[in-house]
């Protein structure tokens, strides 16, 4: 994504200083590129480099505003020192997958509810000027509504949703009892360059790519009428400038396409991209998946004039050059 010919802020950013945590994560090296090709004063990344990759930041090291700082959530002393001499806060470090959060809830609970607390009390000691995280659509759970709407959800189907509930709820508590405010973001099956293809708990979307590029089968669980509202990195990376820059604050905005597409669909069309004729191996479902999600974004819309100017056609072609690259390479 060019981000030297998008602009989504409207101050300058030259005296402005930010703190991504899982900055060298898929999500987080995309904003830090965004904020660094924009002028920003400093932007330093938070990652113990678990599930981030320096690699992702190797393209930004030329910027003298950007510091990278290896360290942990789940310590508070790095949390801390983290702050120092920072404006805004960007808190995205986790440990996402909803199958993950099935296999060792005490570790998902510890890095996301833990971890989620050690930031925002340290956001919250150092006066941050703003903070926002990221929570997820998986907190909408078993809820039969649809579209989603921010305001109903349901009882969550695994711990990793019910730990990105509970930060929700921390940080609602934090602007209640301490007057700091925080704004999350339920992303909804976030996709793009730099999403990780490989090991047991890959998304979709760059599982499917790699399959389709080694000509493999892809695997899909169930019968792939499960559908998603998959949006691409450049929206997020969009909302989060436009939040953290904004006054607003407290409240919780979904953050997706307002579209939905089927998992099978979407191999269907990554198939297409490719150039792959393979039929998928449909595998049993999985414990803990939702099976229909479809965002309402009327909320983000109206607040922060959010605008999904990536829809998942365009998205997937500009992700597929990204692939092809990496296994051609």
């Amino acid at each position: 994504m060019p981000y030297n010919s998008s602009t989504w802020h409207n101050v300058p950013l030259e005296d402005k200083s930010f703190l991504i945590t899982g900055g060298a994560g898929f999500i987080g090296s995309h904003i830090a590129e965004y904020l660094l090709t924009h002028g920003a004063l400093k932007v330093r990344i938070l990652d113990n480099f678990s599930l981030g990759f320096r690699e992702n930041l190797e393209h930004l090291t030329h910027f003298p505003a950007l510091e990278i700082m290896e360290g942990d959530i789940t310590n508070k002393e790095h949390c801390t020192n983290a702050m120092i001499n920072i404006d805004y806060v960007c808190h995205l470090a986790a440990l996402g997958s909803v199958p993950r959060s099935i296999n060792d809830p005490i570790a998902t609970n510890h890095a996301n509810v833990s971890g989620f607390l050690n930031v925002i009390v340290a956001a919250k000691n150092a006066g941050i000027k703003k903070m926002i995280y990221a929570s997820s659509s998986a907190v909408y759970g078993d809820s039969d509504v649809m579209p989603r709407t921010e305001l109903k959800i349901g009882r969550p189907l695994s711990p990793y949703a019910l730990s990105k509930y509970m930060t929700e709820e921390h940080a609602e508590l934090f602007g209640r009892v301490y007057d700091f405010h925080a704004t999350g973001f339920r992303f909804f099956n976030v996709f793009g360059a730099r999403q990780n293809p490989e090991g047991a708990y890959a998304a979709v979307i760059p599982r499917f790519f790699k399959a389709a590029l080694e000509s493999k089968q892809p695997e899909i669980y169930g019968d792939g009428s499960i559908c998603r509202d998959f949006t691409h990195v450049s929206n997020v990376v969009q909302i989060c400038v436009k939040a953290m820059l904004s006054n607003k604050a407290e409240k919780i905005y979904n953050v997706a396409c307002g579209e939905k597409t089927s998992i099978l669909e979407l191999w269907n069309i990554i198939a297409g991209v490719v150039g792959s004729t393979l039929e998928p191996d449909f595998k049993p479902g999985r414990k803990g998946d939702v099976e229909q999600s479809l965002a309402d974004i009327s909320s983000v819309t109206k607040d922060f004039f959010y605008r999904a100017e990536m829809n998942i056609d365009e998205g997937l072609k500009m992700t597929y050059a990204y692939y092809k690259h990496l296994y051609n390479s």
